[in-house]
């Protein structure tokens, strides 16, 4: 019951996202500082994790396709596959839900603590627009988050392929350009989309209908990361059928 309950109120959190826009002049600012907060300050730990779990991706791909059965390219193609249809756009998604989630939920939730978000509404200001919107602006560039971690991982992938003897620069290059499908990259950014809708709005729910103290802001976050997680494989499973089944 409480789980529907849930779904009925971030359903309708939705809706009030929408309602009385709070002025651009205001807007446009929240929405800068949310982009700053949510993705340029991002790129470090992305590009970090991107670079080296692409090198490790490649090195374990490439101790289980030793042998002579298999072409020199594959390690190269079987690294693209996987860090464009699955590492870059879901995993990095999760750890996007530990870093911006937790941080977004917390922010909303100490507002709502020391009672910022009753001040808003006695202004007149809707506080779900003014709070949660900027985010889902902000977070439409998440799709260029994911294209780093792309290019870096498989950056990382080449590097430790080249430099630990597993194949040559030219039969990994091979191995990128092999059997490229372009809708794989359509696929990986309609997955990244949604996942950066659901980062936005399923932590602002958690902060926003917090309820208690400042040791509650911690469990939110907490619960906000599992709930945010668990919303991403669920809609990676089903955007997937749909898309790639």
């Amino acid at each position: 019951m409480t789980f529907l309950h849930n779904i009925g109120l971030y359903i309708l959190m939705l809706q009030k996202m929408f309602h009385k826009p709070t002025k651009w002049k205001v807007m446009k600012e929240l929405i800068l500082k949310d982009t700053e907060d949510t993705v340029i300050n991002s790129l470090g730990i992305i590009s970090f994790v991107s670079f080296f779990i692409g090198g490790v991706i490649t090195i374990q791909l490439a101790l289980s396709t030793t042998g002579s059965f298999y072409p020199d390219y594959l390690v190269g193609y079987a690294t693209r596959e996987t860090i464009i249809l699955e590492f870059a756009p879901t995993i990095i998604s999760i750890i996007m839900a530990g870093k911006v989630g937790s941080f977004i939920t917390s922010s909303i939730g100490s507002m709502r603590v020391t009672e910022q978000i009753d001040a808003l509404e006695v202004m007149g200001i809707n506080s779900i627009n003014y709070l949660v919107f900027p985010k889902v602006i902000a977070l439409l560039l998440y799709p260029f988050l994911i294209s780093i971690a792309m290019f870096l991982g498989i950056l990382g992938g080449m590097v430790a392929c080249v430099y630990g003897g597993y194949s040559t620069m030219n039969a990994f290059i091979e191995g990128i350009q092999t059997d490229f499908t372009p809708f794989h990259m359509t696929y990986a950014f309609i997955k990244s989309f949604v996942f950066a809708f659901i980062l936005a709005t399923v932590p602002s729910f958690h902060g926003y209908y917090m309820k208690g103290g400042a040791l509650e802001v911690g469990k939110a976050s907490t619960k906000s990361f599992i709930w945010t997680s668990v919303s991403i494989v669920v809609f990676n499973f089903l955007i997937t059928q749909m898309l790639l089944g």
